[in-house]
C-alpha cells in the first residue's frame, strides 16, 4: 500500500475535527449565551376577543422550550424577560360570494414584543424599521373558509402559531 494512502484517513480526521474547533454545534450557537432562563409574563391584549393573550403566551413559551436552549421560568427575576402586547386583531373578507356572504376570511393579529435582560437592557438587535428601540412588531395571519366548516378559533390559532415562531426567531443572535 502506498505511503500517502496510509496517511489519508489521519489527514481526513484532522481536517474534520480540527476544522470544527472554533464552531459551536447545535441551536445554542444561535442564541445569546449569557441567558439561561426566560420569564414570559401574560401578553396584554387590546382585543375584545377572549383569551388571545393567554393563547399567545402559551404558544410562545412552548416555542421557546422547543426551539431554544433557554428554560422558561415563572420567576420575574430570571436572566431575561420576554413581554408582549397584542395591539391589533382584525378579520377581513378575502373572497365574497355573489350573495354578499364571505367565502374566505383572514384574521390578523399584530403584537409588540420586547426582550430584556434582568437589568432592563435590550437583548435583541434594534429593528431596522422606525419603532422605539425596545419594541418590535410581529404579525400573524390565519385564513378560514366558513363553507368548509372552518372556524375563527382555528384561524386565530394559525396566526398565534405564526406569531410564536416569529417572536422566538427574534431571540436569535444577529448574523
Amino acid at each position: 500500500m502506498p505511503h500517502h494512502v496510509k496517511k489519508l484517513p489521519i489527514v481526513l480526521l484532522l481536517a474534520v475535527f480540527g476544522g470544527c474547533a472554533t464552531y459551536q454545534i447545535g441551536n445554542a450557537a444561535l442564541y445569546p449565551p449569557e441567558v439561561q432562563t426566560v420569564y414570559v409574563p401574560m401578553f396584554e391584549s387590546v382585543s375584545f376577543r377572549r383569551d388571545l393573550g393567554e393563547r399567545l403566551t402559551e404558544a410562545v413559551m412552548k416555542e421557546i422550550e422547543k426551539k431554544t436552549p433557554y428554560k422558561v421560568v415563572s420567576d420575574p427575576n430570571a436572566d431575561s424577560v420576554l413581554s408582549g402586547r397584542i395591539t391589533q386583531e382584525s378579520k377581513r373578507v378575502l373572497i365574497g360570494a355573489r350573495t354578499g356572504d364571505p367565502r374566505e376570511l383572514q384574521t390578523q393579529i399584530t403584537v409588540q414584543v420586547s426582550w430584556t435582560d434582568n437589568r432592563g437592557k435590550m437583548l435583541r438587535p434594534c429593528p431596522e424599521i422606525p419603532l422605539p428601540t425596545a419594541l418590535t412588531d410581529a404579525l400573524g395571519t390565519g385564513n378560514l373558509v366558513p363553507e368548509a366548516g372552518q372556524s375563527l378559533a382555528v384561524a386565530q390559532q394559525d396566526a398565534i402559531n405564526q406569531l410564536a415562531q416569529q417572536i422566538v426567531g427574534l431571540m436569535e443572535k444577529p448574523w
